[in-house]
């Protein structure tokens, strides 16, 4: 080992950019940005494995039931909008959470369950803390009653049945008969409503899931073509011809209108065959007259 040796009174080497430096026996101390940079991935970590072994859930679990015991939890629900649909149905659907603390009810839940009832078409659910529920639901509107193997039932615009009770109610509704044609309803109901002859129509048969046989009140059916403009068309000019003349083409002079082809209509009934008849009744007199 070698050292080196100054003389007395001598003054050591001052350090210049061209010299080699010894490090200090520590190393380099780390830098305050080293420091943060360290400590924040040990927080991230730290925080990682709370979540992975849920102590955020568990202390919010915990907070969510001590508040419940002081009183946030589902006493009360205001309700207003409901006029057919049973009020303890609404309140079951409401309160058919896996539990009645206020701060864990999942309202968009609460919603989802009340618009499954045959009534509700839409609701609004908030909290009015600490313990009440304020609800307000919209109901759907009967526009038909839907007539299929011998049981009637009361529907909406989109074929929903709403109830089967009670239905003298609406009495003054159209009938759509046969399978499928409650989902047909927003159709039959444009289609009645095109003509002044709504009023008149009794009910609508669905035929073949493509076309509509129209019953009117006094008796007579229509049988309109399958694509719902030939259909109105037809219906249309049907309404117009009944308007025409000093008789009604309804009115139980005919039983059947069939306009299924395009400009034409077949018609059946006592009024047919008094026609035929009195025709047939010409034509045997003017043959006779012909023999004189």
């Amino acid at each position: 080992m070698t050292a080196a040796v100054l003389k007395r009174g001598a003054r050591p080497p001052k350090a210049g950019k061209g010299r080699d430096q010894r490090a200090t026996a520590g190393g380099t101390p780390p830098t305050r940005r080293q420091i943060g940079l360290a400590a924040g991935i040990l927080l991230a970590i730290t925080i990682a494995v709370m979540i992975a072994i849920g102590v955020p859930q568990r202390l919010w679990a915990g907070f969510v039931v001590w508040t419940a015991a002081r009183g946030w939890e589902v006493r009360h629900v205001e309700l207003t909008g409901a006029r057919e649909q049973e009020r303890l149905a609404i309140y079951a659907a409401v309160l058919n959470g896996p539990t009645n603390a206020m701060l864990s009810t999942d309202l968009d839940d609460v919603r989802d369950r009340l618009r499954g009832l045959p009534w509700v078409a839409d609701a609004s659910v908030q909290r009015r803390l600490p313990d009440t529920l304020v609800i307000e639901v919209t109901e759907r509107k009967p526009v038909a009653l839907w007539q299929y193997r011998q049981q009637l039932a009361a529907i909406d615009i989109s074929g929903r049945v709403l109830t089967r009770e009670r239905l003298e109610r609406w009495n003054d509704l159209p009938i759509l008969v046969g399978a499928g044609a409650n989902a047909r309803a927003r159709d039959a109901i444009a289609l009645i409503a095109a003509t002044p002859l709504g009023r008149d129509v009794d009910a609508a048969v669905f035929v073949g899931g493509r076309r509509w046989d129209l019953r009117f009140k006094s008796g007579e059916t229509l049988a309109l073509p399958d694509r719902p403009g030939e259909a109105k068309a037809a219906l249309t000019s049907f309404a117009r011809l009944d308007g025409q003349g000093p008789q009604r083409l309804l009115g139980g002079r005919f039983t059947r209108f069939d306009m299924r082809l395009p400009g034409r209509m077949i018609v059946a009934g006592p009024a047919v065959a008094d026609t035929l008849a009195a025709a047939e009744k010409a034509r045997r007199a003017a043959a006779q007259a012909q023999k004189i």
